[in-house]
């Protein structure tokens, strides 16, 4: 018969901090309606706090079935009708960026984009880089401190 050893405290640690970048991995939204009313609290009775535009990303910070607290681009806490988000990962471009064919600061030029236009996030962030599609239908990489929404 072979004794098993039980993990020692410092291997469990290890554990643990492996899966919380899975835990802390924060869950984005799009507005999936022409116009979004957010408000002050889960009612359409609460205050009518501003509008957000179809496909402005938002983090989803509490989701309450018909009503999901979400957070802006700005850091403003405010709640939406879940009927109005999608599931479609969106971003918006936080300062003028280059839209590049290849993610690579050498890369060739495709567009250039201004702040605060949204733009759909087409593959996962890889070494500094995201790949989007502008509503234009033009493709290709930002780098990844342009965009919020990741």
């Amino acid at each position: 018969m072979t004794l098993q050893k039980q993990p020692t405290k410092s291997l469990l640690i290890a554990a643990i901090f492996m899966l919380l970048p899975n835990l802390a991995a924060a869950e984005y939204r799009a507005v999936n309606v022409p116009k979004a009313i957010v408000y002050d609290s889960p009612s359409a009775q609460g205050k009518k706090l501003y509008l957000l535009g179809q496909g402005y990303p938002v983090e989803v910070i509490v989701n309450l079935a018909e009503w999901v607290k979400v957070r802006d681009q700005q850091g403003g806490l405010s709640w939406i009708e879940a009927k109005q988000l999608c599931t479609k990962r969106t971003l918006l471009i936080v300062s003028p960026v280059e839209i590049k064919q290849t993610p690579k600061a050498s890369g060739a030029f495709v567009a250039w984009v201004e702040k605060d236009v949204v733009v759909d996030l087409l593959e996962p962030a890889k070494n500094g880089w995201v790949k989007v599609k502008h509503r234009d239908g033009l493709l290709g990489f930002v780098q990844v401190s342009s965009v919020w929404g990741l």
